[in-house]
């Protein structure tokens, strides 16, 4: 069994009280079991300020995470915060990892840290935490699938970092006092642990009728639907074109992505359409795959949010794994919220109701496995959902 203590602090510009206020926090939801590891996300200045690398050295066990531009948890929701959660337990043990710089889609450098970390053990992993980066050359869909192949499809739940930046230039991957732009990180558990996994993405009924079936692609490049161009098929549904005769916002018309292998649709944003028409994509789009065109809003975020925590509480409950409760929010969905980006936190946290710790923060892809009709899972990248993990 896990049990999961989740801490924050607000206290930015004075890092010794910040870390003693935490290990304060620590101490007063403790004690400690055997075995623990450290979730950490938090506003980029956490970093610049010093505070991670202090909390880092104070603490009795190893951290990972990422920055990201807001976060939530049972008691506290906004922007300029840190959050930790603590996983410990003693009958489940932790093993952090970290791969060397990424700069393209090379299997090498996760194939090495993936073998560092599990030298000496011959028990796969019963869950895989993930925390990488946005700014290499390398998609949610690569660092899913390489990572399957490496670790034998060990379940794998994670994010990409963002920050508040647009550009994301200060998005980092946290392992231990270090922050890096460049590499992933990751957090093992072995033993007793039954993780469950819940994802809520766009919903059908918000979504145009025509079904379409993908007739050309090049990896995230989705070039051709129902044997013509993306453009004029978006055009055919009625988005209109602007004076550059490209689709108008095309951020908030993401895609419902159907692999026809029996595992629920993802989502998939999309980025920009190309001069020949074609959509770049926040994922692989496969030829043969189904799609349908959807629309995010901010009503339309709140009401599946609030369907997807409800679920997990269910799922958790049935299943005895509500110990805790770690959530990615794309940060599309974020910023769907317009003049009231706190808006998901609070549903969150009102869905919850204190009955059990949760740590929220927004991503910039969501890594989360889904379950097949025998109810194995196959690990998946995913745009402008929210994932879930309980434990």
């Amino acid at each position: 069994m896990i049990k999961a203590i989740t801490i924050h602090t607000s206290e930015i510009d004075d890092p010794e009280a910040a870390v003693a206020g935490l290990c304060a926090l620590l101490e007063k939801e403790g004690p400690l079991l055997a075995h623990s590891i450290g979730l950490v996300s938090c506003f980029a200045d956490f970093i610049s300020s010093g505070i991670v690398a202090d909390l880092a050295k104070k603490l009795p066990f190893e951290i990972a995470g990422t920055t990201s531009l807001a976060g939530a948890s049972k008691d506290a929701a906004g922007d300029v915060l840190l959050f930790l959660t603590v996983l410990t337990s003693d009958d489940v043990e932790f093993v952090a990892g970290l791969t060397d710089p990424m700069s393209a889609e090379d299997v090498l450098p996760i194939r090495a840290a993936w073998e560092k970390a599990t030298m000496g053990r011959t028990e796969k992993p019963a869950l895989m935490l993930s925390f990488a980066s946005l700014l290499t050359n390398a998609s949610g869909d690569f660092l899913v699938d390489a990572f399957s192949a490496v670790s034998g499809n060990v379940p794998n739940f994670g994010t990409l970092a963002v920050d508040h930046n647009a550009d994301y230039h200060e998005a980092r991957v946290i392992f231990n006092g270090a922050s890096y732009p460049d590499r992933h990180a990751f957090i093992l558990c072995y033993g007793k642990i039954k993780p469950m996994f819940i994802v809520g993405s766009l919903s059908e009924k918000r979504a145009f009728r025509d079904k379409g079936v993908v007739t050309a692609s090049a990896g995230n490049q989705l070039q051709g639907v129902n044997g013509i161009s993306v453009a004029d098929y978006l055009s055919g549904l009625g988005l209109k074109k602007g004076p550059d005769g490209a689709i108008m916002g095309i951020n908030a018309y993401p895609f419902i992505l159907d692999y026809n292998d029996g595992t629920p649709p993802v989502t998939r944003v999309m980025f920009a359409i190309t001069p020949e028409g074609y959509a770049v994509c926040g994922g692989n789009m496969p030829v043969g795959a189904s799609l349908q065109v959807g629309m995010i809003d901010a009503e339309e975020v709140l009401s599946i949010t609030g369907e997807a925590i409800k679920s997990a509480l269910v799922i958790g409950q049935n299943n005895g794994s509500n110990n805790g409760m770690l959530i990615f929010s794309c940060v599309g969905r974020y910023f769907a919220q317009g003049f009231h980006p706190e808006a998901e936190m609070k549903e969150v946290q009102k869905a919850i109701n204190g009955s059990l710790p949760f740590h929220l923060c927004y991503s910039g892809t969501e890594l989360c496995p889904v379950y097949e009709k025998n109810g194995n899972t196959r690990n998946r990248s995913h745009n402008d959902s929210i994932v879930i993990c309980m434990f």
